[in-house]
């Protein structure tokens, strides 16, 4: 590999449709670094790249959860060094000049690329990064447990530290899927009581297992009533992406909670005045977070 001229790639060529090529090894630029990717998770989010629902250039690489080691380092790079471990989410670096970078808000960076989308990704043998966008990998996590923790942990982690509940409150995971079996984690760990909200008798075991104290069976159970019966939920983690889902959660909230949706998708969320305002619930969203997975929280989803 080090001495080769090219390197493997897939990339997206047209709407749904993946080639395998070999691309030309290129010096990273000023403020980049060049990394051979050890693993790469598979987001959701890819879909947007492969379908072109984002707005891309053809071809693209993508891929967003990417772990490797730096091999070369473009000119102006500070704090790395080749052979360092590191990650690549889906904030490709923040531009630290605009507004909201001198703030302290890199997550809403007017000047923030999104990799496998803006650039190519890791869905490759090699990948150009921004080191501003960089996050170090200790030794003792595997790549490829420590890839999918780029995008979908940092997603459910960030939602969850920003959050208002203390360790003892009840926080509820709607979905116990790609972003949902590590919410249910983190909640565990964080001292929170973890109520997992999924369709079928078949997840209890999963939950179980994830650490949920509680498992919600919403084909046969209303979740909300469910949720007040164990006196309501400070917080609601919302990873599906129906409207109706967020709308059937909502009012299991205890007075002053909030629901956070995460899943992405067209339908609409409709819950009433009453419930808002007489109970002084919350409705937001969440985005990925920052290297540093710190900021405040974001209306908007990933």
């Amino acid at each position: 590999m080090e001495a080769a001229s090219t390197y493997r790639a897939v990339q997206a060529v047209s709407p749904g449709r993946l080639e395998l090529t070999e691309k030309t090894l290129q010096p990273p630029g000023p403020g980049k670094v060049r990394i051979r990717v050890e693993a790469c998770g598979v987001c959701h989010s890819d879909s947007g790249t492969v379908e072109a629902l984002f707005p891309i250039e053809w071809p693209r690489v993508p891929g967003h959860e990417v772990v490797g080691r730096i091999d070369a380092l473009g000119p102006g790079v500070q704090g790395r060094a080749v052979s360092q471990r590191v990650g690549v989410g889906f904030l490709g670096g923040s531009c630290g000049y605009c507004g909201f970078c001198r703030n302290g808000d890199l997550v809403t960076c007017r000047n923030q690329e999104f990799t496998g989308i803006h650039h190519d990704g890791g869905y490759g043998e090699v990948m150009i990064a921004k080191a501003s966008g960089l996050v170090a990998i200790p030794d003792d996590l595997s790549s490829i447990d420590a890839a999918p923790l780029l995008c979908a942990g940092l997603t459910t982690f960030s939602a969850l530290r920003n959050a208002p509940p203390k360790a003892g409150d009840l926080v509820a995971v709607v979905g116990i899927g790609g972003l949902g079996h590590l919410a249910v984690q983190y909640a565990r760990h964080m001292g929170f009581e973890v109520a997992a909200i999924a369709r079928g008798a078949d997840k209890v075991e999963l939950a179980q297992e994830l650490g949920a104290h509680h498992y919600i069976d919403n084909a046969t159970t209303n979740p909300a009533e469910a949720l007040q019966a164990l006196g309501g939920a400070k917080v609601v983690l919302i990873m599906a992406s129906g409207g109706k889902t967020v709308a059937e959660t909502f009012k299991g909230l205890r007075p002053g909670g909030v629901s956070i949706v995460l899943g992405v998708g067209p339908e609409p969320i409709e819950s009433s005045s009453i419930d808002l305002t007489l109970r002084s619930r919350e409705l937001g969203g969440a985005t990925t977070d920052d290297p540093a997975a710190g900021g405040e929280r974001p209306v908007s989803v990933c």
